[in-house]
């Protein structure tokens, strides 16, 4: 309803953005750069943050932005199973046959790796997304993937991405010998209460205005309201749209954010 009454050619906080049209705040502009130094040393890398933070759509946005002749990016979310069943993902999403035995898979995505590498010159790049529910078992078992010719070079790079839980996990003892090899660690946070408005700002423009729809109170409340986890307010914002519209208003106030942060419970 509010896309009409404000003149929008779109939904301006719908969360399908192309990679070029995310922002650029402070936390994705460091996490970019975090990741683009982890595949110039091709080693492991963990990036946590809380639900609803961006991670997985920055690291969206850096892999679209690689060479296709250069990299090559395999991308693997929400492994629950058991380590064979994780291995069978990373072959599907490298093209190889599933093999049955735990030992033929591992051996099987380890020779496409030294084929990428090798031979076609290209740098692999497994993203592990979700990683939090991995088992401790999968977590050693992926260590040991990127184990080559007796630890002398890197070929296979690796990145967990995942929720706090994952950062802490990785603390204890029994993931030492992962923890030491983890060569890049990021946790990134929110929007911060300055950058909130630009935001909104940002994702108002590529909706098709520059007019300033939110009032400042408004714009305060939301930040409480969210902490600025750019998941949260894009579904405060677009409820709070939909209040303000429903009663003709020009803009969106402070009591139009809380009354829709009510309505989301």
């Amino acid at each position: 309803m509010y896309k009409e009454h404000y003149g929008l050619v779109r939904h301006p906080f719908e969360k399908d953005l192309a990679p070029d049209e995310l922002f650029a705040s402070s936390a994705a502009t460091e996490l970019e750069a975090r990741i683009t130094y982890l595949l110039k040393l091709r080693g492991i890398g963990l990036i946590t943050g809380d639900v609803g933070s961006g991670k997985t759509c920055i690291c969206r946005k850096v892999s679209s932005s690689l060479n296709t002749g250069l990299y090559r990016i395999f991308y693997v979310t929400l492994t629950t199973g058991n380590i064979t069943d994780t291995y069978k993902t990373i072959a599907w999403e490298m093209g190889l046959t599933t093999e049955r035995s735990m030992a033929a898979l591992f051996r099987s995505i380890q020779q496409e790796v030294n084929r990428l590498c090798l031979e076609s010159k290209i740098r692999p790049v497994l993203i592990v997304d979700e990683a939090q529910y991995l088992r401790n078992e999968v977590l050693e078992n992926l260590r040991l993937l990127t184990n080559y010719e007796m630890d002398s070079q890197n070929r296979l790079c690796m990145l967990f991405v995942g929720q706090a839980e994952l950062r802490r996990r990785l603390s204890m003892t029994v993931h030492e010998p992962l923890a030491q090899r983890i060569v890049v660690r990021y946790h990134i946070s929110g929007l911060t209460r300055d950058e909130l408005p630009l935001y909104l700002k940002h994702r108002l423009e590529l909706a098709g205005t520059k007019m300033n729809l939110f009032e400042a109170e408004s714009t305060e409340a939301m930040y409480q309201a969210t902490n600025g986890m750019p998941r949260k307010v894009n579904l405060l914002a677009h409820f709070a749209l939909n209040v303000a519209a429903l009663e003709n208003a020009q803009s969106v106030t402070a009591e139009h954010i809380m009354t829709a942060a009510e309505e989301m419970g």
